[in-house]
This record gives C-alpha cells, sequence and structure tokens, in this order.
C-alpha cells in the first residue's frame, strides 16, 4: 500500500518567512541540480529539497545532510527558468534545521526573527552592566588606560568561559541528534573508527576552501569566506595565546604592538574585517543573479562587523589615550562577543559545526 503524504502547510509557510520566498515558484525542471557543480550524481540536490520543501516535509528537510553541503553559490539561482531562487529557499532550510536541533528552541526562534532583536541585544548589555555593578566597577577608570581596571580577568573568565561551554553543549546535543539522523543512511560506512580520518580529511578541505572555488557566479566567495575563517583561526591562537600570557608567564595585558600577540591578533581582525567586507560586497553583486540574502544571514554579518570594529576601536581609542570613548567602546565589544558566543549554536554562525558533520558524512558514504 503506497504512502500517503500530507503537506504541512506551517512547514512552508516557516521557509517562505525565513528568505524562501519564491519556494512556490519551482516547477520541478531540476535544472537546479545539473547546474550544480559541487551536487552528486545519486540523488542530487537541489531538486528533491525543493520538492520536499514544497510539501512541507520537515523530517526529510531536517535530517537530510545534503542541505549542508550546498554552499549557496548562487549557480542553481542564476539559472533557475522560473527565479525559483532554490540557494536562498535552501538557506531557509538551513535556518530551520538549525533551530531544530538547537535547545531551547525558543532562542532558535528568536535569533531568527528580527523583532526579538532588542531582546536578544538587551541580555548581554544588562547582565555585564549587572556584574560591573555587583563587583564595583561600573565607572570609567581612572589614570592610565588598562582594560582590565573596567573587567578583570578574573570577572572576564567568570562571564565567558560558561557562555562558551554553555554554546558548546548545545552544539554538542544538536550534533549529535544530527548524526544519530543522518547515520542510518550511511549503509555501515561510518563507523567510530573510520570517522577521524574523514574529519581531519574535511578539515583540510574547509581550509584550502575547495568547494567554494567550483562556484561560477560567485567566485569571490573563497577568498571573502577565508578571510572571515582564518580571521576567526588568529583570533582563537590569539585568545590562546593571553591565557599563556597571563597564566602561565604571568603577563598582564596591555601588552606592546609588537609582541607575537598583538601582531597575530591584529593580523586577524584585518583578515576578518576583510572577509566580511568582500562578502557584503559580493552579496550586492551577484543579487540579482544569486539573491542578497535574509536577515539571519545578515545578522551574522553585522554581529561580525560589531565584534571586529569594536575590537579595533577600542585598541586605537587606548592608544589615543581617551578614555572616555575607549572603556565604552570595550564595553560593547565585550556585548558583541556575548552575543556572537552565546547565540552561535540558534544564528548563521552554525553552519560551520553542520556542515563539517554533513561533510564528514558525505565523504564516508561516498557522496562528495
Amino acid at each position: 500500500m503506497a504512502d500517503i503524504i500530507k503537506p504541512d502547510l506551517s512547514v512552508v509557510k516557516q521557509i517562505i518567512s525565513s528568505g524562501g520566498e519564491s519556494l512556490k515558484k519551482c516547477y520541478q525542471c531540476a535544472t537546479c541540480s545539473v547546474v550544480c557543480k559541487l551536487s552528486p550524481d545519486d540523488s542530487p540536490f537541489p531538486r528533491k529539497e525543493m520538492i520536499n520543501a514544497q510539501w512541507g516535509l520537515k523530517d526529510k528537510l531536517v535530517s537530510d545532510p545534503d542541505i549542508w553541503l550546498c554552499h549557496q553559490c548562487g549557480d542553481c539561482t542564476a539559472y533557475c527558468p522560473r527565479g525559483a531562487k532554490p540557494g536562498e529557499v535552501i538557506g531557509a532550510i538551513r535556518k530551520m534545521t538549525i533551530g531544530h536541533y538547537a535547545f531551547p528552541e525558543f532562542l532558535a526562534t528568536m535569533v531568527g526573527n528580527i523583532k526579538y532583536l532588542p531582546l536578544l541585544i538587551a541580555f548581554p548589555v544588562l547582565f555585564l552592566l549587572a556584574v560591573l555593578g555587583a563587583t564595583g566597577h561600573l565607572h570609567i577608570p581612572e589614570g592610565e588606560i588598562v582594560f582590565g581596571h573596567l573587567m578583570p580577568h578574573t570577572i572576564i573568565d567568570a562571564v565567558f568561559v560558561p557562555v562558551f561551554m554553555f554554546a558548546a553543549i548545545v552544539f554538542a546535543g544538536g550534533v549529535l541528534r544530527f548524526w544519530k539522523n543522518i547515520h542510518g543512511q550511511c549503509n555501515g560506512k561510518c563507523s567510530f573508527a573510520s570517522i577521524i580520518p574523514a574529519l581531519i580529511s574535511v578539515k583540510l578541505e574547509i581550509l584550502a576552501h575547495n568547494r567554494f572555488r567550483k562556484c561560477e557566479v560567485n567566485k569571490g566567495r573563497a577568498i571573502a569566506h577565508m578571510g572571515v575563517l582564518y580571521g576567526f583561526i588568529g583570533l582563537a591562537i590569539t585568545t590562546a595565546l593571553a591565557v599563556f600570557y597571563l597564566y602561565i608567564l604571568d603577563r598582564h595585558s596591555p601588552y606592546p604592538l609588537n609582541s607575537p600577540l598583538k601582531i597575530i591578533g591584529n593580523i586577524s581582525a584585518i583578515a576578518l574585517l576583510v572577509g566580511i567586507t568582500l562578502m557584503v560586497i559580493n552579496r550586492f553583486k551577484v543579487k540579482a543573479q544569486a539573491g542578497i540574502g535574509s536577515y539571519f544571514d545578515w545578522l551574522f554579518i553585522w554581529v561580525i562587523y560589531t565584534v571586529v570594529l569594536s575590537g579595533i576601536l577600542s585598541e586605537v581609542t587606548r592608544l589615543l589615550g581617551i578614555a572616555m570613548i575607549a572603556y565604552p567602546i570595550y564595553f560593547l565589544h565585550l556585548v558583541s562577543v556575548f552575543f556572537l558566543f552565546f547565540y552561535a549554536p540558534y544564528s548563521k554562525l552554525a553552519h560551520m559545526v553542520y556542515r563539517t558533520i554533513a561533510m564528514v558524512y558525505a565523504r564516508k558514504a561516498g557522496r562528495d
């Protein structure tokens, strides 16, 4: 007896409202799957994802690793004869999937909806203000500008280590649920022992950005994304060095500009700023062919801008000795870093994690 498939209109509406408003224009010609250079020959994407989205088949969509193998090059959107913008639809499906695997799910709903943005910003602002007030630091320190005088490293650690741990736990829970859903599609090829070599291979591929280089319409995405990726990596190294300087060498900030920590940190910040700016330029350059992106995409971009610009400006104003500007900008920097990591499992940043897992699956299942 054939299975009866019932469309879920609530899922369809969710996808449409999340940036996939062109979904209903698709008439299943499969041009998108033909022109996509990343799509495998066996059960190619994104045509099947467009079908499932039009029917609102959420279970199929959230357990589909192919939505993460799509790198949103825009080639499918550029060649679609109906203007259905498959790349934008897949982006909306990814947003829904992030929310599905995240916990608590209401935070994903809030991150994905602009009307909640003031509340999302207010939480880290009020929380950090409360911390400063409770510890007697709710004022502009006098004398030499030392950001540790506003918020000592002990308080920084007490606040941000739990934030990072919270994000890591939410990510871990989401990844385990996602892997459980896709593991059955591996046909016994995804044993734990075999995953490690695949993960290493995938990480090397991500560092080289080989898949982005296959894009035709938006070739500049590879350079832009590499700037963002290596900027993040460099800033992670900077953070590790700061911990080493502070707790091993017992050397406190501010550090001279010629120290390895400052050199790596400043170069990484510039790489991140250049990368995210190129990303914005590319979006506007190919918006007619590939779409300009949703609020979900742009929120991530503006958070990165706030993090990097507030970091750079806090250093510049500190060097210029303008305390009344330096400390508020540094506070803004702390707020933006808190925002970035606390909401990471619910934001566009989560695609870095889920895409990696999907690429590992694809490598083991022979779909790459």
